[in-house]
């Protein structure tokens, strides 16, 4: 199980500190939610932002372009110190050509799809990307309520996964708690975006911990 604390529910003035804060957590990886104002009713942070607290995070940064032009934002966030980077099968036709663009980066490439969005759209691209997103809120902003419709969706995904004996990760962000957490571990996902629910604790490695602690026995369910 991979947990993931979003930089967008963090405190702006304090980027570093709580980059810091999620390396001292054990968290595995740090979620970044990149905006434009375009694809998405919002605008979060650029290039710069990582690249400013990508020194106080030892580990995996994972990011997420919610942009209606990601091919401009490629490089400079490859360069900002990325692991891997997420776009969205909703840009149709630009999808193909945007996964080999990040592969030439020698990053590790994502897929996200929208509550709306039938999950067939991701299935032509299973074999080519290390992660396929589910979106559990309609992204845009942090501290969203889950929707639990989404849920058939990782399973589809889950299956598909296994019907072709693929490896990607399955993601899940929006709405992510210790119940809804449950609800998408035993449903096949293995990696956990959380925003708002880890960073309102006063204690941000306690929350990861016990979190972690209870999407493993969930997903122990599904052995």
């Amino acid at each position: 199980m991979i947990i993931a604390p979003s930089l967008l529910a963090s405190d702006y003035g304090r980027f570093a500190h709580e980059a810091a804060r999620v390396d001292r957590s054990g968290a595995e990886w740090l979620h970044i939610d990149i905006m434009d104002g375009h694809f998405v009713p919002n605008i979060s942070f650029g290039p710069e932002v990582l690249r400013h607290v990508r020194p106080h995070f030892s580990r995996f940064v994972d990011v997420h372009l919610m942009c209606t032009k990601p091919e401009i934002l490629l490089e400079p966030f490859a360069k900002a110190g990325a692991d891997s980077i997420t776009i969205h099968v909703e840009l149709g036709d630009q999808v193909t050509p945007l996964i080999w663009k990040i592969r030439s980066l020698q990053k590790k490439v994502g897929i996200a799809i929208n509550p709306p969005t039938n999950i067939a759209a991701v299935k032509p691209f299973l074999s080519q990307v290390d992660l396929v997103l589910v979106m559990t809120v309609n992204p845009g902003f942090g501290g969203q309520a889950f929707i639990e419709e989404c849920v058939p969706k990782v399973q589809q995904v889950a299956a598909w996964r296994k019907e072709l004996g693929l490896d990607f990760r399955i993601e899940v962000d929006g709405g992510i708690t210790d119940v809804t957490g449950v609800e998408c571990a035993r449903a096949g996902a293995d990696t956990f975006v959380s925003g708002s629910y880890l960073f309102k604790k006063h204690s941000l490695g306690h929350a990861v911990r016990a979190l972690r602690t209870r999407l493993v026995e969930a997903s122990a369910e599904l052995v």
